[in-house]
């Protein structure tokens, strides 16, 4: 299968057909920059006659694996977004996110399929600084956003996604103009299958995209069946308080509860309460303790250590201790990998 190329397509600026395309690919593979190599080996995969496209997740909730999905898979996800963003032919997009995982490529997928005049730069916290449009739809991880602040005016619709977005960093919405969204989604849906708005309406739900529904395991995680985009119905370890077959709240990973002397405690809505008493990145994550099972443990990203207020926490949510850490451990996407930190910050406080 060799995916066509949308007539009104641009990138850079260039008006390219697929054979266009493919010299830009073989230019970049062969003569760019780290990041560019890998947008010539997306586009160079993308546009040959196989019929599957082989991705890699990000390893943030295990280790990272390799997948092949078909083709079509793809393109239907793209349709999916382009519908509920109104995005037709001609629209000004920026590709700010590494072509390596799946949202970079999903948004390279969007634009060759559907038109868009697409403008990609070298992933930065800042992809917006040096923008001299305003671009019609971005996306980007909710640390470009937080760096972004300043320039999000650029962006007319912002799609986040790849960590949680905290409630301080929607606070400092107020005032922006740019319509800000929150993606759910995994590389084994090609992307999002439900979105919510942050601004400027808040919804604590995620809607359903396209013709997925959802359902409940035994366990109370999210079951997710995306005949568009998946053969399989999906299991995941989100815990969520499902509205409907197309609404839910996500309270947070199975693995990451903490039972803390037989109260279950979400780490999620924790982070939520201390977001803005720390402007240092942190995480709540959990220890073994004797007497309770488990003990509540906040991690910070810092060099030195410092106060931290925890009114507002109910007393099974404070902290039994904090490590401070000068660099939380990270995958390549920089989603934080909780279990390596803790162990790093155990050795550093030792």
């Amino acid at each position: 299968m060799i995916p066509k190329v949308h007539p009104s397509f641009k990138l850079n600026g260039r008006s390219l057909d697929h054979e266009g395309l493919m010299i830009v690919a073989y230019s970049y593979v062969k003569e760019g920059d780290a990041w560019e190599k890998e947008v010539g080996d997306f586009l160079l995969n993308w546009l040959d006659d196989f019929e599957v496209l082989t991705v890699n997740t990000s390893g943030s909730t295990g280790q990272p694996k390799s997948l092949k999905i078909n083709k079509q898979f793809f393109l239907n996800s793209a349709a999916i977004t382009a519908n509920y963003f109104d995005l037709i032919p001609g629209k000004q997009v920026l590709c700010c996110l590494p072509l390596q995982y799946i949202a970079g490529k999903m948004m390279f997928i969007r634009a060759i399929q559907h038109g868009w005049h697409l403008d990609c730069v070298e992933p930065t916290s800042q992809p917006l600084k040096k923008a001299e449009k305003r671009y019609d739809f971005t996306a980007m991880t909710p640390f470009q956003l937080s760096q972004s602040l300043d320039n999000i005016h650029k962006s007319r619709v912002t799609l986040l996604g790849g960590s949680p977005v905290t409630a301080t960093l929607v606070g400092q919405l107020q005032g922006k103009h740019s319509r800000v969204y929150q993606s759910y989604g995994m590389t084994e849906t090609c992307s999002h299958v439900a979105i919510r708005q942050l601004y400027p309406h808040y919804e604590a739900c995620y809607t359903a995209v396209g013709k997925t529904t959802f359902s409940l395991s035994k366990d109370q995680t999210l079951v997710i069946d995306a005949p568009q985009v998946s053969p399989d119905l999906l299991t995941t370890n989100d815990l969520v308080l499902l509205h409907n077959e197309q609404k839910f709240e996500l309270l947070g990973r199975l693995d990451d509860v903490i039972n803390s002397g037989g109260v279950k405690l979400h780490p999620s809505k924790i982070e939520d309460k201390l977001s803005s008493q720390i402007s240092n990145r942190f995480f709540i994550g959990s220890l073994p303790d004797n007497d309770l099972g488990e003990q509540v443990v906040l991690i910070v990203e810092s060099e030195s250590s410092f106060d931290i207020d925890f009114k507002g926490l109910d007393k099974f949510e404070v902290p039994r201790a904090i490590y401070f850490l000068p660099t939380l451990v990270e995958t390549n996407t920089g989603k934080i990998q909780k279990k390596k930190s803790i162990e790093q910050a155990l050795l550093h406080a030792s």
